[in-house]
């Protein structure tokens, strides 16, 4: 189970100990204690992760299951339809799908995967927002389902191009998963559950275990030599370079789907003229920027310079004028491109790839272009 700490602040993973253990330098994140590096450091366990295997604590996220009361699971995805713009009906067993939370305004209050376990869906959601997002699926869905939060569960990544030969030792059926397969199946004679997802580009898998056995699973995975564990600066850096986006940051409950550029999350039978278009909060207003499109537009950003454009810098239309067109919203040094990127919000008009803007950093205008994204090619196995 989850813990407080000695002074009661922090919450603790299972993996508080073991962290310690490795030499984790221990930060607050999102009301817990977690390892924001480890004694290689964040360039060294960013590149470890993109040339072989990063191993990462997201035990932080919660944990729910979606159980129908009727016993059919396409009813339980039906209900989960009235509070995401996503098709879940669609999902296949032993598959999973990317999915927000939208709220009246056409704002994501939060980002979610959503698994198709056969008999139930089981939700990640982020550390952050659980607690609203298990209160919003109990005040909106209990009638059909019953919400069970998985406390009792811990979360580990395990991402690169050496993640599956790692997970292969210990879960014989780990090559034959697909990019977002996901289920119920043995790691080292545990009963996890595991999707073949992740959040920095590369290919990789994430793996639900029962808390009192995290420690030991973890363990078996590090004896691997091709394994390092992984802090939040390196987590950070991996899913910036890889484009995705950080609650709270590059997606929150004033942006919609289509503004923050996830209009791909968003299959056609949800959209007007589709089977079951609309039905869910802010439907109105996603619907009109997908037929009329947005005002704004999440996009990537590359400086001309090396120095990193960081969140909250003013993006202006040129070097002299007072008015700023948007904001950056994520930023730092890419280890893998050994050069600065960014993401930020401005007018979609000014959009395009290749589009010059400046930054203001420290009083000075920096020049940066619009840039696509991935910065760096993901590597998921389709």
């Amino acid at each position: 189970m989850l813990t407080r700490d000695d002074k009661g602040s922090l919450k603790r993973t299972p993996l508080y100990d073991l962290h310690v253990s490795l030499g984790g330098k221990m930060v607050p994140f999102a009301g817990y204690d977690m390892p924001v590096q480890y004694l290689a450091g964040v360039l060294k366990e960013h590149l470890h992760t993109r040339n072989a295997a990063g191993l990462f604590d997201v035990s932080h996220m919660g944990q729910i299951a979606l159980r129908p009361k009727s016993g059919k699971v396409e009813d339980a995805a039906r209900a989960l339809e009235r509070l995401v713009p996503q098709d879940i009906i669609a999902i296949a067993a032993g598959r999973q799908r990317y999915a927000q939370f939208t709220n009246a305004e056409g704002g994501i209050l939060d980002d979610l995967m959503v698994a198709n376990f056969g008999d139930h869906l089981f939700l990640v959601v982020n550390a952050a927002c659980k607690a609203e997002d298990e209160a919003h699926l109990r005040a909106n869905l209990s009638d059909t389902c019953v919400i069970d939060s998985l406390a009792d569960r811990a979360l580990i990544a395990l991402q690169g191009p050496k993640a599956e030969s790692a997970l292969a030792k210990l879960c014989a059926e780990a090559p034959t998963m697909k990019f977002m397969d996901s289920g119920p199946h043995k790691v080292a004679g545990l009963d996890c559950f595991v999707s073949r997802s992740g959040y920095t580009g590369e290919d990789g898998f994430e793996i639900s275990v029962p808390a009192g056995d995290a420690e030991r699973l973890a363990k078996a995975l590090l004896d691997n030599p091709d394994v390092m564990p992984i802090g939040l600066g390196a987590r950070d850096s991996l899913r910036l370079e890889a484009g995705l986006c950080l609650y709270g940051h590059d997606i929150d409950t004033a942006t919609t789907p289509v503004e923050a550029a996830l209009e791909w999350s968003v299959q056609k039978s949800r959209r007007t003229g589709g089977a079951r278009a609309g039905g869910f909060p802010g439907a109105a207003k996603i619907l009109a920027h997908f037929d009329h499109g947005a005002s704004r537009r999440r996009v990537g950003l590359r400086t001309e310079g090396r120095a990193p454009v960081r969140e909250g810098a003013l993006l202006f239309a040129d070097a002299t004028s007072a008015e700023p067109i948007g904001k950056v919203t994520s930023g730092g040094f890419g280890p893998s491109l050994n050069a600065p990127v960014a993401m930020g919000y401005v007018p979609t008009a000014s959009s395009a790839i290749d589009t010059k803007l400046f930054a203001e950093v420290r009083g000075q205008r920096l020049a940066v272009q619009i840039a696509a994204m991935p910065f760096v090619k993901n590597t998921y196995k389709r």
